[in-house]
């Protein structure tokens, strides 16, 4: 993915959003400082205060923007999001992301300190992270997140699992996002991730469910097939 045009992108998209003028003068002030001296404490700095310069109201995502998002990082969506958790993901990109080591651990800070709305705003960026294999144990504790909004952003119209997820890994999203009552139908490549060992789980399951005479979760039966 090319990671300067996804950033290119995404900030056209924050300026097309209505009464965006003071965002956007924010988020390029900060980011031309930024460049000019990437100190890791104003990036942390940055990350945390964005809502406050940016609001939180809901994007308007033209068909156009959206289509484009995805050709970029196919999968990746954006809809349904607030332009702070937008405006984070962008400035996720403005990173520096040749030095691997540093990159990851600067990243993997942020995980660890994070409050809901920055987890939420970080596992929705595993897509369009640079050094993607590097994610896979962070994304697999957000499966094990049990914050609802955290998991629905790793879990939900997200294709960082379906790209990277060993099948263990993958089996253990799809179960835990029934076990959720998460609409598993908004999982991104359920169908063409689906596997036999995942089937006999579901259908382990589904039996003891129904000798406890409780009814099955919506979509379970189509994956036991």
């Amino acid at each position: 993915m090319n990671i300067s045009q996804m950033s290119q992108t995404l900030f056209y998209l924050i300026e097309q959003q209505a009464n965006s003028e003071k965002a956007v003068n924010y988020l390029q002030q900060q980011a031309d400082a930024f460049h000019a001296s990437p100190q890791v404490s104003a990036f942390y700095r940055v990350f945390t205060a964005l809502p406050r310069f940016v609001g939180k109201q809901l994007v308007e995502v033209p068909s156009d923007m959206a289509f484009a998002i995805e050709r970029i990082r196919p999968g990746f969506t954006v809809t349904g999001w607030t332009i702070d958790r937008l405006a984070r993901v962008w400035w996720l990109l403005q990173l520096p992301a040749d030095d691997q080591t540093t990159y990851v651990n600067t990243i993997s800070q942020l995980f660890k300190a994070a409050e809901m709305n920055e987890l939420v705003a970080l596992y929705s960026a595993l897509p369009v992270l640079a050094h993607p294999e590097a994610w896979k144990f962070q994304a697999t504790e957000g499966i094990r997140n049990n914050i609802a909004d955290v998991q629905s952003a790793i879990m939900l119209h997200n294709p960082y699992p379906a790209d990277y997820f060993d099948e263990p890994a993958w089996n253990q999203l799809v179960m835990k996002a029934f076990f959720t009552d998460k609409d598993v139908t908004q999982i991104t490549g359920l169908n063409e991730r689906n596997n036999a060992r995942l089937a006999k789980t579901l259908a382990d399951f589904a039996a003891e469910r129904r000798a406890a005479g409780r009814s099955l979760p919506q979509h379970m039966e189509e994956l036991m097939s």
